[in-house]
C-alpha cells in the first residue's frame, strides 16, 4: 500500500533536546558557494511566474507552478539532506538516488542519532558513490532540522518527519532557501493549511522547488484515468466511492522513566498533533486523487465513525465514513478503516452519465466501463515507478531551472482529510468556507519541553468535541 508514515523517524525523543528558536538566511554573497547555491535556486531576485503543469496536476485552475528562470543545467551534483530518518523517509531518500544520477546525500538529521547512522549505512550499501555524510553532518535532537538548514552546503531537504512537524519545517526550509520535498500530508489543522498556503507562494517568488509525497498524481494509470474523465469519456461525473481500509498499526508502550513528550514522539500515530489521524496521514492519498479527479476542494463533508480497538491511550479512531460533497452537487462516500480481520479495499470508483472509471490503488490499475457493463478502456501502472518519478521531477525542474511548486495543491488535500476528521469527531456538517475563513484549529503544542508536556485529553466524543 501507498507508504504510511507507521515506521517513521519522530520515534523517541532524548530529555536534553534543545529547542531554541534560531533565524535562518541564505548564505553570504561572500560564501564560496553561495553563486552555485544561487544558480540552484533558480535566481532568488527573481519573481517566478505561473505555469500549470497539466500533465501532472490537471485542475480547473492552476495549482503547480514553476520558475521561469532560463539557467542552464549544473555539471555539480544536487547535495541532498534528509530531515526524518525512519522508514518513510529512508524509502524516500533511497528514492531519489536510485532515479537521479546526479545528486549527492551531504547530511540527515534525526530526533535519534542511531537512526541516522542506520540511514548512512543503508545508503552506503546501496549508493556508495553518491554517499558524502561526515560524522559532523549527523545531527539529532528536535533541533537537528535547524542545523540542516542553516548549512549552506544543503541544496535540497527532504521533509519526512511526523506530520505534525511538516508546515513548520516548510516554512523554514522556505525561507532558507532550499529546495524541497515533502512527504504527504503537508497539514494536520488549519493553522498549518495557512502556513503551507504562504509557504509556497514564497517558494515561487523564490524560485524553489516543492515537490509533495502524493505519488498518484504521477503513476502512469491514475493520469492517463484522469485524461480520460477530462475529454468526457464518462460523461459527466455524478458521483464517487473511495475506500481506503487496511488493518491494524502499529504501537508502542510507554517505557519506565520515560517523559510524555517522549511517549508521544515514539508513539506519534496515536496522538492527533502528530498525526492527524488514519484520515490525514494515511488516508489523504485517495481524497487527494478524488480533489484531482473532483478539480477542487469539496464544500461540505458530514460523517461518523468510532474507535473499537485502538489502545486506551491512543487518540485515533479506526474508522471513519464521510460524505464530501464537491461543487456541482457531486458527492464523494469516502471510508477508511483500520481494524484487525477486516476485508481491506483500496481504491476509487467515478461514476459519470456515461460510464464508470475504476481508479484502483497500488499497481492493480485503471479500466472503464461502459452504461452496459462493458471494458472499453485501461491503463496499468506501478506506484513504485511513480514513488521515484516524483524525485525525478524534483531534480530535473531543479536543474533546469523551472522548479517545480506544488504544495497548494496537497495543502488542500491535507485540508480536506483534516474536514472529514473534523465531521466525524464533532458529528457537525463542516463547510470549507468556514475551515479556510474562520476556524482557529492549532493542534501543535505551545512548548515541546520534556518537563512539563502536557497529557493527552484523550479522544473525540461527537456531540461533545467542539468544532473551532
Amino acid at each position: 500500500m501507498p507508504h504510511s508514515n507507521q515506521d517513521d523517524n519522530m520515534s523517541a525523543a532524548s530529555e536534553s533536546f534543545s529547542t531554541a528558536s534560531q533565524t535562518f538566511s541564505p548564505a553570504s554573497q561572500a560564501n564560496p558557494s553561495e553563486s552555485r547555491r544561487r544558480f540552484l535556486r533558480g535566481g532568488l531576485a527573481t519573481t517566478a511566474s505561473a505555469l500549470s503543469v497539466s500533465h501532472l496536476h490537471a485542475n480547473e485552475t492552476p495549482a503547480v507552478h514553476q520558475s521561469t528562470s532560463d539557467t542552464s543545467s549544473s555539471s555539480e551534483p544536487i547535495r541532498i539532506a534528509l530531515i526524518g530518518c525512519g522508514g518513510r523517509g529512508t524509502g524516500a531518500l533511497n528514492d531519489s538516488m536510485s532515479i537521479n544520477d546526479n545528486v549527492k546525500l551531504v547530511a540527515l538529521a534525526d530526533l535519534r542519532e542511531e537512526k541516522c547512522e542506520r540511514t548512512r549505512k543503508a545508503m552506503l550499501g546501496r549508493h556508495k558513490e553518491k554517499v558524502d555524510v561526515a560524522d559532523d553532518k549527523m545531527h539529532a535532537g528536535l533541533d537537528a532540522y535547524k542545523r540542516v538548514l542553516d548549512d549552506p552546503e544543503v541544496d535540497l531537504v527532504l521533509l519526512t518527519t511526523s506530520p505534525g512537524f511538516r508546515p513548520s519545517h516548510l516554512a523554514e526550509a522556505v525561507d532558507a532557501g532550499k529546495h524541497i520535498f515533502a512527504e504527504k500530508p503537508t497539514c494536520v489543522d488549519v493553522a498549518g493549511y495557512h502556513t503551507c498556503l504562504a509557504a509556497h507562494d514564497r517558494a515561487v517568488t523564490n524560485g524553489t522547488a516543492i515537490v509533495t509525497g502524493t505519488q498518484y498524481r504521477r503513476q502512469t494509470n491514475y493520469v492517463a484515468a484522469v485524461e480520460q474523465i477530462r475529454q468526457g469519456a464518462i460523461g459527466d461525473i455524478v458521483s464517487a466511492t473511495s475506500r481506503y481500509c487496511s488493518n491494524s498499526i502499529w504501537f508502542k508502550n510507554r517505557q519506565p522513566g520515560m517523559s510524555e513528550l517522549d511517549y508521544q514522539l515514539n508513539n506519534w500515530m496515536h496522538f492527533i498533533w502528530l498525526s492527524g489521524d488514519q484520515i490525514v496521514e494515511q488516508a489523504v492519498h485517495n481524497i487527494d486523487a478524488m480533489n484531482w479527479v473532483m478539480g477542487s476542494a469539496p464544500e461540505t463533508a458530514y460523517g461518523s465513525g468510532g474507535r473499537f480497538t485502538r489502545p486506551d491511550d491512543s487518540e485515533m479512531w479506526d474508522s471513519m465514513s464521510i460524505d464530501y460533497q464537491y461543487p456541482g452537487n457531486r458527492v464523494l462516500s469516502f471510508m477508511c478503516r483500520q481494524i484487525p480481520n477486516t476485508k481491506s479495499a483500496n481504491g476509487n470508483v467515478i461514476y459519470g452519465t456515461e460510464g464508470t472509471m475504476y481508479i484502483d490503488a497500488l499497481s492493480r490499475g485503471s479500466r472503464m466501463m461502459d452504461r452496459k457493463g462493458n471494458e472499453v478502456w485501461s491503463a496499468k501502472g506501478s506506484i513504485s515507478d511513480a514513488y521515484r518519478q516524483e524525485h525525478k521531477d524534483l531534480v530535473d525542474s531543479i536543474t533546469s531551472g523551472k522548479p517545480i511548486v506544488e504544495l497548494k495543491e496537497t495543502a488542500k488535500s491535507s485540508l480536506t482529510a483534516v474536514m472529514g476528521r473534523l465531521a466525524a469527531y464533532t458529528g457537525q456538517q463542516v463547510t470549507w468556507d468556514f475551515l479556510t475563513k474562520k476556524s482557529t484549529l492549532d493542534l501543535f503544542p505551545d512548548s515541546l519541553s520534556p518537563d512539563n508536556f502536557p497529557a493527552s485529553s484523550g479522544h473525540a466524543i461527537p456531540g461533545q468535541t467542539k468544532l473551532t
